[in-house]
């Protein structure tokens, strides 16, 4: 979303269903439907949809669509209505008024499969069309404030200044304070698996408001159209048939998936598991780890009576216990493990970058300087590495880092000199020609170990 900031009017109106909930636990909000389409809700929402991009949805309507609609003549009767404002784009006030009018109609989602990172496999993303999009984003304002208030301090994902490397520093602060058994564990098709009735429970444990519960109801019910190889479209009812399943991809999936993952989080505390086996539960979207002091085996045994009762899985094929240093996991793109002093050589319990995150890292420096980028500049080429090299050590950066860097900075180097020979039609290697201090001080490529000066120090 960039450094699009919140509106004081709608950052009032959060700050007041956030500290209501957080007041008072057991109450119900029954009036929201109108903060839905409120003229500065709404028009933020479409702000963030915007800034986030997204192709189009079955409609097949584009930002540009609406940018270009929004330029024509604006009814007058819509400038008169006391419930929206006059200064925005028309398209914008055809939706309040089908909010308000309670004519709104979602549409279908559209899948689309996209690879998996590091795998053959395909995820289905499921891409709902803009105005439904922007619906869920204006919704997602008003109830992500109330259900913040409830999530638990071991939910990390999707919740404003919390993050992954939140996640990250917890389980590294766990494994040194001696919970060393930890259960690696894995979810099956967690979005695809929320059972409809238990989520719609959890959200009228607080929402009694019956137009967003409706809304909610048939936003996670919404046809999926699928294009196969020929060109034909063809829907599935899958979700609704199944009554289960929330659709990737969408704005408000990610605070239904926290507010059903509570579930699980909660019972492992209230019912007295987490202090009875000494089992801590870190959790990130559908990422799952226990650490526990020696009992890990009961941890899994107990994991897998809960989802059960939750009606998920565990999926046994991608979960295990793993007893830390004999033995290393990855969790978030980190590998836990036994390190090494580099002044020392003395061994502690630390983390590292993945190899699969490094492999990761590098698969897209490769596509980056590949034959099919030659007709970009230099200058072009080095600057989107740059940007590619500094968010990944924006976010690797926590534990002893260097030789990851140093190893994507000599194939980075390595991939640059062999774009600068072809383009330029160079023979051999390009070292002579092309040496370092080209590459970072003509080019200014990014060195990655520099660039840990300028971030917030490098220690899980």
């Amino acid at each position: 979303m960039g450094n699009l900031e919140t509106p004081p009017s709608v950052r009032k109106l959060q700050t007041a269903l956030h500290a209501k909930a957080k007041a008072e636990p057991e109450y119900r909000f029954y009036l929201l439907y109108d903060k839905v389409y409120r003229a500065d809700v709404l028009s933020f929402a479409y702000a963030r949809c915007k800034a986030n991009g997204g192709a189009a949805g079955v409609d097949g309507q584009t930002f540009d669509d609406i940018e270009a609609y929004g330029s024509q003549d604006r009814a007058s009767e819509d400038r008169k209505s006391p419930d929206i404002e006059t200064d925005w784009n028309p398209w914008l006030e055809e939706l309040a008024r089908e909010l308000r009018d309670k004519t709104y109609r979602p549409q279908a989602v559209r899948r689309v499969f996209i690879p998996k990172p590091n795998s053959k496999k395909m995820r289905p993303l499921g891409i709902a069309t803009i105005r439904d999009r922007v619906v869920q984003t204006a919704a997602m304002l008003v109830l992500e404030p109330i259900f913040e208030a409830d999530l638990q301090p071991e939910q990390h994902a999707y919740r404003a200044g919390v993050s992954a490397l939140d996640a990250v520093k917890s389980v590294h602060r766990l494994i040194n304070t001696g919970y060393t058994d930890v259960v690696d564990a894995d979810l099956r098709g967690y979005f695809d698996e929320i059972p409809h009735g238990p989520l719609m429970k959890s959200v009228a444990r607080r929402i009694t408001d019956r137009q967003i519960l409706h809304l909610i109801k048939v936003w996670i019910e919404a046809p999926v159209e699928q294009t196969d190889d020929r060109g034909a479209k063809h829907r599935t009812t899958h979700n609704r048939d199944q009554h289960r399943g929330i659709p990737q991809g969408s704005p408000i999936s990610p605070l239904l998936a926290n507010l059903y993952m509570r579930r699980l989080v909660l019972w492992w505390k209230q019912s007295g598991t987490q202090r009875r086996l000494k089992a801590a539960i870190v959790n990130y979207a559908d990422d799952l780890v226990i650490c526990c002091r020696g009992t890990a085996d009961l941890a899994m045994q107990t994991l897998r009576e809960v989802t059960k009762k939750l009606q998920l899985e565990v999926n046994e094929d991608k979960t295990r216990i793993c007893r830390v240093p004999e033995r290393s996991f990855d969790f978030l793109g980190y590998t836990f493990g036994r390190c090494y002093s580099r002044k020392t050589g003395k061994a502690y319990l630390g983390t590292t970058p993945s190899k699969k995150s490094i492999k990761r890292i590098c698969d897209t420096i490769h596509t980056e300087t590949g034959r099919h980028t030659m007709t970009q500049s230099a200058e072009r080429l080095v600057k989107k590495l740059n940007a590619k090299l500094s968010g990944w050590a924006n976010y690797f950066r926590l534990g002893p880092v260097s030789p990851a860097y140093q190893a994507i900075d000599a194939h980075t180097r390595h991939r640059l000199r062999q774009w600068l020979c072809r383009k330029h039609r160079d023979k051999g290697k390009g070292t002579p020609r092309y040496p370092d201090q080209y590459l970072y001080e003509t080019l200014r490529l990014v060195r990655l170990p520099g660039l840990t000066r300028d971030l917030p120090r490098a220690k899980a």
